[in-house]
């Protein structure tokens, strides 16, 4: 048996093609959909993935505004922020966080799920978060996923 000829092939910058998909949230479960988002940004679906690269596709989410928590957690789910002052600890509730910035929701549900490096910088600037059902990627022609 040639030995040689097991090689583990790396994907390169140049070599990766970029689909787009397009996620309806209207009705689905947010960490559902969450983790199928971000397996796709961070290219996991795909059979040359390699970690240190990204080799994800581009997702628009449509109807973020509209997506579903189970549970009580519209009410009890609560989203910190810490300004670095004594005192300075901001709780705010899901309800709330609808209310005020719809989007805001889905995205720091799937950037909590992508890798803590420099690479999941690049990888979240796949990501397109709209709260109403129209887009500006209509030229990508973006394939529809069901979740």
């Amino acid at each position: 048996m040639n030995t040689l000829s097991y090689k583990t092939l790396s994907a390169k910058p140049a070599d990766i093609v970029r689909k787009w998909y397009l996620v309806n949230a209207e009705d689905v479960v947010l960490g559902r959909m969450a983790t199928t988002v971000a397996n796709i940004l961070r290219g996991k679906n795909k059979p040359n993935f390699t970690p240190h690269v990204n080799t994800g596709d581009c997702v628009v989410i449509i109807n973020a505004e509209k997506v579903k928590l189970t549970g009580k957690k519209w009410e009890d789910k609560k989203y910190l922020s810490y300004s670095g002052y004594p005192g300075g600890l901001k709780k705010i509730s899901a309800e709330h966080l609808r209310e005020k910035k719809p989007i805001s929701i889905v995205e720091k549900a799937i950037k909590g799920m992508l890798p803590k490096n420099k690479l999941s910088n690049e990888i979240y600037r796949n990501l397109y978060v709209y709260a109403g059902s129209e887009h500006n990627h209509q030229g990508q022609k973006p394939t529809e996923i069901k979740i």
